[in-house]
């Protein structure tokens, strides 16, 4: 039986992948494992029998067999740890993966939630900085920086990312990516077969 992911019936973003369940659906499609959509509405998250999925009523949540988690970040984490693709074999690497991971959820987005342009600016300065001329934060592609990606993709339009080009670059670079691309045009409750 394959994973079920819960997503917005009707996403408030008009499908353009800028909440948080993107990134599961991405990690999923990364590793190749065919998947389930739960389509709920904002009231149908409120129901009781969701809240004993997810106790804050958010989206997403996974199911896998007698597995339920929620929080975006867990989810791609056991994803990750599940299947090869998302981190590397070699030790140290995979720890560097994990700690990009958290980056992305403990130290990039609170920063661009805060709504302080200057912290917000000030955090994607040190990415970029860190990025360097790399393709990706640490090596191959990894879920430390579909993390990142994620975090970094509502900034759009604001004009802090345009403004820089390292950072644009490498967001558009995962965008690119072929399972991202398949993330983002899942919308029907189906089973999706990469």
């Amino acid at each position: 039986m394959s994973p079920i992911v819960s997503i917005f019936k009707n996403p408030p973003d008009g499908g353009r992948g800028f909440h948080r369940d993107i990134r599961v659906r991405w990690a999923l499609e990364e590793v190749g494992q065919p998947y389930q959509l739960r389509l709920l509405t904002f009231s149908e998250m409120r129901h009781l029998e969701y809240r004993q999925l997810h106790p804050f009523g958010q989206m997403p949540t996974y199911e896998d067999g007698d597995l339920a988690l929620f929080e975006s970040g867990a989810i791609v984490h056991h994803i990750a740890q599940q299947y090869p693709g998302l981190l590397p074999t070699d030790r140290n690497s995979r720890s560097r993966a994990v700690m990009w991971m958290f980056a992305a959820l403990d130290t990039v987005e609170p920063a661009i939630s805060s709504g302080s342009v200057s912290h917000v600016q000030q955090r994607i300065h040190q990415l970029s900085t860190a990025l360097g001329d790399n393709e990706w934060l640490d090596g191959d592609f990894s879920a430390g920086d579909l993390l990142m990606v994620t975090v970094l993709r509502v900034l759009r339009g604001a004009n802090l990312l345009e403004a820089n080009s390292m950072l644009n670059s490498y967001v558009e670079r995962a965008e690119k990516r072929p399972a991202f691309q398949r993330a983002l045009r899942t919308s029907s409750n189906h089973v999706r077969s990469p």
